[in-house]
């Protein structure tokens, strides 16, 4: 029997990661005291997510010829991720972005698309037989909603279920939306989707599911150090607290989460198992320093 398959159709961006004790105010320039290079983007960090929860793993993206864009396909290939499909894009440089991190752990960043706007419908024909293997495909909003969309009707045609991470917030189609199984957000894109002011609390986070489950079919909010809500038009509904843990740096934390919950999806796990071994999977990443998160 074929192991499941979660397919992440989606970013690639080369990060540049600067820690410096406070973050920039507009007009200001402050020193900072390190600098490191990482692969990432919202596809590919949960495409890693993903394999390192053990799960089949692949990744339907695209790069520059560059050398940006060749470090983020040896990445996919080194942590196990199935990057056949990542298609080097003529013309256009790899995305790319710069992430400023405070002596708090928190961040700020500017992300340059490049290559990942050339995404389409021409990537998922490319791919057809993994599409049509695919038990969950992952999405998020940093390449064109017309390629996510072409993405998700082709899984669910095969029966595969779809998952929007709907990051960074922005306007979806009804097409999109009736496409989607569950819907990931934060408090500040539930705020956008919901159309209401969303409190970044545990309590804040379950209201705003409620609010979701009148455009989408389930809902996940998650509120940082405070846990993630869920709810479904089916009833099921629940809170989940967050696992008290020494925060380094809460970077990539989001896209762990929705690897591991798409992971233990494919695995066949209900909702509350998989939001658990999500939550844990978070958990574990914003303990761990950025230089160490490759040994887990």
């Amino acid at each position: 029997m074929t192991a499941p398959l979660v397919t992440v159709f989606g970013s690639l961006h080369y990060d540049i990661m600067v820690e410096a004790p406070d973050r920039p105010r507009k007009g200001e320039t402050v020193t900072g005291h390190a600098w490191q290079p990482k692969c990432g983007g919202k596809g590919g960090n949960q495409a890693v997510s993903v394999a390192r929860a053990g799960v089949r793993s692949a990744m339907i993206g695209a790069v520059g010829d560059d050398d940006f864009g060749r470090a983020l396909v040896d990445n996919l290939a080194c942590r196990g991720v199935d990057s056949r499909f990542v298609r080097v894009a003529a013309g256009a440089g790899s995305g790319m972005s710069v992430a400023i991190f405070d002596n708090d752990g928190d961040y700020g960043a500017v992300i340059v698309s490049g290559s990942n706007l050339s995404l389409g419908e021409k990537d998922i024909a490319a791919a057809t037989e993994m599409v049509a293997q695919t038990a969950v495909l992952l999405l998020q909003n940093e390449v064109p909603e017309a390629a996510n969309v072409a993405a998700a009707r082709a899984v669910k045609a095969h029966g595969g279920r779809v998952v929007l991470n709907a990051a960074p917030a922005r306007k979806l189609s009804g097409e999109l939306i009736a496409l989607t199984d569950i819907v990931i957000v934060n408090a500040i894109e539930a705020e956008f989707l919901a159309g209401v002011a969303v409190v970044d609390t545990l309590e804040g986070a379950a209201k705003a599911a409620r609010m979701l489950i009148d455009f989408y079919s389930a809902a996940i909010v998650t509120a940082g150090g405070e846990g993630v809500a869920y709810c479904g038009r089916d009833g099921e509904a629940f809170a989940m607290a967050a696992i008290p843990v020494n925060v380094v740096s809460t970077h990539g934390a989001g896209d762990e989460f929705v690897g591991a919950f798409a992971a233990g999806l494919a695995r066949g796990h209900q909702v509350e198992a998989a939001l658990a071994a999500a939550n844990a999977a978070a958990a574990l990443l914003v303990a761990t320093p950025e230089r160490q998160r490759e040994a887990i």
